[in-house]
């Protein structure tokens, strides 16, 4: 399998949205489309599920058009889209069923989903404390008898969308994404607004995807969390791609130039010396920019010889955060 995306352009009038991407993978794994708010991403997704025309370009799947008709996709958007005020089995049955997912093999993947997402209290109602539970004046007489019966028979009513938190309505709609069981899953910020514990939950299940062989495409603005899942990127800044490919090797281009240094005491002078460019300093802990390896020796055996002890002295490549940073200048634009 495989999925090819190609020179794909999108205009609202003169306003251009997005100008020909393209990328593709090649195999199993998670791709990312990175950048500022309105920069094109949630666009280009909407144009690759056939959700938004294009002016140009196409999404192959095996080589062939991609139709979520046929090709078995899950979609977590950024705008959550459950129905407010309809029973959340029922939403989740008839997603399930758009799918193709048969209503009895339905109900057993939402009972897996719910366990797996710990959101059964939701999905099925326990009935009302019985009899035992009851106040005291309910346990005696025949009156008591009848409350108590009525209260066992009594259930709670279906929970609604739009009673639910914010995190546990992504919850559900993170399980109408997975019900089909896609061979293709895009996630729209999946991880926005979360928790800690859910989002290592919902990190959990992302991992268990990868493991089981599943294309993912993800938008994300967690640059930490593109870095643990994604191996491709692309950054796109005003429409257009600025930067694409494998991040491991976009991040060796850029060379061991960061420094992170911890001493006892100011080093000030030293680091003029050595004409390393400072960034941050708090409290003796110093993040540098340094030309290469060579430089950022200079600057240690400078400490070393004038015996200044040195607690950590951490030469590594750039974060994703940082190359973001630096591609699309920290500009915010409107989202689209």
């Amino acid at each position: 399998m495989s999925l090819e995306v190609k020179n794909l352009s999108k205009k609202y009038g003169e306003k251009t949205v997005l100008e020909s991407l393209s990328f593709s993978m090649e195999k199993p794994g998670v791709y990312a489309l990175l950048g500022t708010n309105g920069a094109g991403k949630t666009t280009s997704i909407r144009m690759m599920l056939g959700m938004l025309s294009k002016n140009s370009g196409e999404v192959l799947w095996n080589g062939k058009p991609l139709d979520t008709a046929t090709c078995n996709v899950g979609y977590l958007a950024e705008e959550r889209g459950l129905y407010p005020k309809y029973a959340l089995m029922d939403q989740l049955i008839y997603f399930a069923g758009l799918r193709g997912v048969p209503k009895a093999e339905a109900k057993k993947r939402i009972k897996h989903w719910a366990a797996r997402l710990e959101v059964e209290e939701y999905l099925y109602p326990n009935t009302s404390p019985d009899a035992s539970d009851a106040n005291p004046a309910q346990k005696t007489g025949f009156g008591g008898a009848r409350a108590g019966a009525a209260a066992r028979k009594k259930k709670n009513k279906p929970r609604l969308a739009d009673q639910l938190s914010k995190g546990n309505q992504q919850k559900i709609q993170f399980m109408t994404a997975l019900i089909s069981n896609p061979e293709l899953l895009i996630l729209d910020e999946p991880l926005s607004g979360l928790d800690p514990v859910n989002t290592d939950l919902f990190k959990n299940i992302i991992r268990e995807e990868i493991t089981a062989g599943k294309y993912l495409i993800m938008s994300s603005h967690q640059m930490a969390t593109v870095e643990e899942f994604c191996t491709d990127i692309t950054i796109l800044d005003h429409a257009k791609a600025v930067l694409q490919g494998n991040l491991n090797e976009i991040k060796k281009s850029y060379g061991r130039v960061n420094l992170a240094l911890k001493v006892e005491q100011d080093i000030m002078p030293y680091i003029t010396r050595a004409n390393v460019t400072l960034l941050t300093e708090k409290e003796h802990e110093y993040q540098l920019k340094v030309t290469g390896e060579a430089q950022a020796n200079e600057l240690l055996s400078m400490l070393i010889a004038d015996h200044i002890p040195v607690i950590t002295f951490d030469l590594r490549e750039p974060s994703l955060h940082e190359i973001f940073v630096e591609k699309v200048g920290g500009d915010a634009h409107e989202t689209v």
